[in-house]
């Protein structure tokens, strides 16, 4: 199997209200095809839904100064860290690590200033990336007759290893896991643990297709047909870690 992963280039700043499907499909060099993939930076989703805090309306609470002063950040980011956040797990060597209103585990809830325009704006996370997912999906097939998988992805670390990795926050039309449990390897050993993150992998992919310092927040994919469906699926959700399997949660030291 071949796979391919290609930036789409000529996409405009994405601003509040925008019809992200539209400028997608208005951007595509060719005609959609089965199987095709489109992997999205979530910044663009989240420009689109208005998920933009600007710092200057921020009023931080106590326990966001508190831990600005000890981390060294500007209280209002806290703030809004702590807006989007469930639970704090660490906060420390100027990093929040928290659990996200959807239960993703990440530094500072998602909430980044990089490619926002304005140097007091900062975006936050979609509300609900499957279901923009499933949104942008539909929306491309009323527009193009045309039902490609949707990625939408972003940047997180990995316990023990440098560097960041992008991964599926929200997805729709593609089996977000691929379970190899149960089968046999080459040599006929049963496979006990082997369970694919195959819309993680996809997403990891297409961040290598682009240019981080660029405006290419879309890559098309191309060669995944066995992994896209034409139902919706169940959604990146499937992929969280409930937390009584989390052991690393479990045993994560109470943050004051």
């Amino acid at each position: 199997m071949a796979l391919t992963a290609s930036a789409i280039p000529g996409l405009p700043e994405i601003e509040p209200g925008a019809d992200l499907a539209a400028l997608l499909a208005g951007a595509l060099q060719s005609p959609l095809e089965p199987g095709d993939v489109l992997v999205l930076a979530h910044k663009i989703v989240s420009k689109a839904e208005g998920r933009i805090r600007t710092l200057s309306s921020v009023e931080p609470g106590t326990r966001a100064i508190e831990l600005a002063e000890r981390l060294g950040k500007d209280p209002r980011h806290v703030q809004v860290v702590l807006d989007e956040s469930r639970e704090i797990l660490r906060a420390e060597r100027g990093v929040l690590i928290s659990i996200t209103h959807h239960g993703f585990v990440c530094a500072n809830a998602g909430v980044d200033a990089s490619n926002v325009p304005g140097a007091d704006a900062v975006v936050v996370l979609p509300e609900d990336p499957d279901a923009s997912a499933r949104r942008i999906r539909s929306r491309l097939r009323e527009l193009t007759a045309s039902d490609p998988a949707i990625l939408i992805a972003d940047s997180f670390g990995r316990a023990w290893r440098h560097g960041q990795c992008d991964v599926t926050i929200g997805c729709a039309g593609i089996g977000p896991l691929e379970d190899w449990r149960g089968r046999h390897d080459a040599t006929g050993r049963e496979l006990k643990a082997t369970w694919i993150a195959v819309a993680d992998e996809l997403a990891a992919a297409a961040d290598l297709a682009r240019a981080k310092d660029g405006s290419e927040p879309a890559v098309l994919i191309k060669g995944a047909d066995r992994h896209v469906t034409p139902d919706d699926g169940p959604g990146a959700r499937a992929m969280i870690r409930p937390e009584a399997e989390d052991l690393f949660r479990q045993f994560a030291p109470e943050t004051t």
